[in-house]
Parts: structure tokens; sequence; C-alpha cells
């Protein structure tokens, strides 16, 4: 697959949000005076009546959002990873989750690539965050086209949702037109020899990867993990019979991420060698994006590195 052209995947989420305006008349939004950095101007121009803007009162946005959804709406939460989970857990358990309610969490700037952010924006621990909670999916996208097909097909899932997306411009690659299911994995690249899951911004690196792994004599399969909860236990579990090896790739703590979920997977069923790409105990730093994830190896080389090891 090639890249067709940098994009953010909050802008993904931003078109796909409007097109959801004129699709059905039950989908609200709410911000927390962020409606820029979150790309919802075109549904809040649009659809003014359907548009809250809450203000720096991401608990009370909760309240609301949980309220409207079960007075029958689909309320579309949007602010930063990092306010949407740590700041409101209370209210994302209590209210939305106890309740499964029909709340759809749109969280951007997640990541290290949040970049000159620093440490205090940059969550590395939301998936671990939402995934524990009862009811919650967990959907991380990895470019323009997948967020705005996740975007369109959240709004159709039944109970809480957690979509993750970014702040930089990134390869966009997948097709317009998906494919996209939530809780159906993606073979992007079939292989033999080892297997790889990559979710979010770690998709295109892992590609990367696939591609110089090629040139070695290394046939890698790929798949694409853009829904970490539910998690399509099937297509990982019959790669790994396939492959014998498994490397996951995440730009999150390897706590709580898709790594841990993958191992308990295959502990569980199928125990085969694996290693994980994903950022160590501790907290990000400043700087950009691309030389933060070079520094903690949440690229293609760190991805080959981890896949050496198990050769």
């Amino acid at each position: 697959m090639k890249n067709t052209g940098n994009k953010d995947t909050r802008s993904g989420f931003g078109a796909g949000l409007y097109e959801l305006g004129s699709q059905n008349p039950a989908v609200v939004a709410l911000c927390a005076d962020l409606t820029g950095s979150l790309k919802m101007e075109k549904f809040a121009e649009a659809y003014p009546h359907r548009f809250f803007q809450c203000g720096i009162a991401e608990a009370n946005m909760m309240g609301v959002a949980a309220g409207l959804a079960v007075s029958g709406y689909i309320p579309f939460v949007g602010t930063f990873a990092e306010f949407a989970t740590g700041r409101v857990y209370d209210q994302l358990r209590q209210s939305v989750c106890y309740s499964d309610a029909h709340v759809k969490i749109a969280a951007s700037h997640a990541g290290i690539t949040l970049g000159e952010d620093g440490a205090t924006h940059q969550t590395m621990e939301d998936i671990a965050l939402t995934r524990a909670l009862p009811h919650m999916a967990v959907v991380n996208p990895c470019d323009y086209n997948q967020t705005r097909l996740a975007t369109l097909a959240a709004a159709a899932w039944a109970g809480p949702l957690y979509l993750r997306f970014g702040r930089p411009s990134v390869p966009n690659f997948t097709p317009a037109d998906g494919p996209f299911e939530i809780g159906k994995a993606w073979v992007m690249h079939p292989g033999e020899d080892v297997t790889i899951l990559a979710t979010g911004h770690l998709v295109w690196e892992a590609l990367e990867a696939v591609r110089a792994l090629a040139q070695q004599g290394i046939r890698a399969e790929l798949i694409n993990i853009h829904t970490i909860k539910p998690l399509d236990e099937k297509a990982i579990l019959d790669s790994a019979r396939k492959t014998g090896a498994v490397v996951t790739a995440e730009e999150h703590l390897i706590t709580g991420g898709l790594g841990e979920k993958t191992a308990s997977l295959l502990a569980r069923y199928y125990p085969v060698p694996m290693r994980m790409v994903a950022m160590a105990e501790g907290f990000g730093q400043s700087g950009k994006p691309s030389e933060l994830m070079e520094h903690y190896g949440l690229n293609a080389a760190g991805i080959i590195e981890k896949v050496r090891e198990l050769r």
C-alpha cells in the first residue's frame, strides 16, 4: 500500500462527524473548548442546534453526554486523550459505562506524537484505562481514511466507545472505502515467518518493516488491529498458529496495551515466542514527533529489531 499524502487523523474524525450530521439526526457533538483542535468546526457550523460547547469542564461534559445518550441521542464527546480519560475517569465509569450509555469519546492528541506539548499531555496509558472499563469498546485507527470510517462505524455501535487519534500529519495509505468493521482485524500483508500486530500510527511503520524484512528473506504477516476491544482473537490465533512467532507494535505504554492483551490471549490458547514494541514504564518528553518515536523505538527499525530477536 502506498502513502497517498500525509494527513492528520483528527481531520478524519472531523470529516466523519460532519458526514454523520446529515446521515443521522440523533448524532450530537460536545466539545471542551477545543473545537478547532478536534476539527469539529464543520459539524458545529452546519448543525449548531446539535453542537454543545461545554467549556473546560470535561467531567461535566461526560455527564451531559450520558444524559443525552439515555434520552435517545448519540453524543460524540471531543477533547484531548489525556482529559478524555484521566480527568473524567469517575464519570466514564459511573455515568457512561455503568449505564452502558451510547456515548462516543473522541480522544485526540493521543500518544507520544503529541510532541512538543510534553509529558503532561502525552497520554500513553489511555488504552489501558479504557479497555479495563466494562462495556467500553476501544478503537485506534491508523490513518485519516480509517479514522473517518471508524467515526462512521462508531455511531452504529451499541454502547460506549473510545476512539483514539492524533495531531500530527501521518501517511494516509488505506482505501477510503475500507475495509473497516469494529472488532474485525485486517490482514494487510500475508506471511509465514512471523506475525506483526500493529495499531494506530505504528501500522504504517509496521508496513515499512514488512517491506524491509522481505528484502532479508523474512515473510512477515501484518495485521492491522484497529480495534483493541473487542479484540479479534480468532485472527490473532490463526496467524500465530501459522507463523509461530508474534510481535506487537503500539504507541502506548507496554503496561495494559495491545501487547499485554495479546500475551494474555496467547498464554491461554496458543503460547508462542513474542516481543512487544511499546514505550517502557515512564513519562514522555518534549520533542518533534518523529524524533520521539525514534528515541523510544516506536518505528520500523524498532519492529525489525524485535522480529530479529525471534529469528
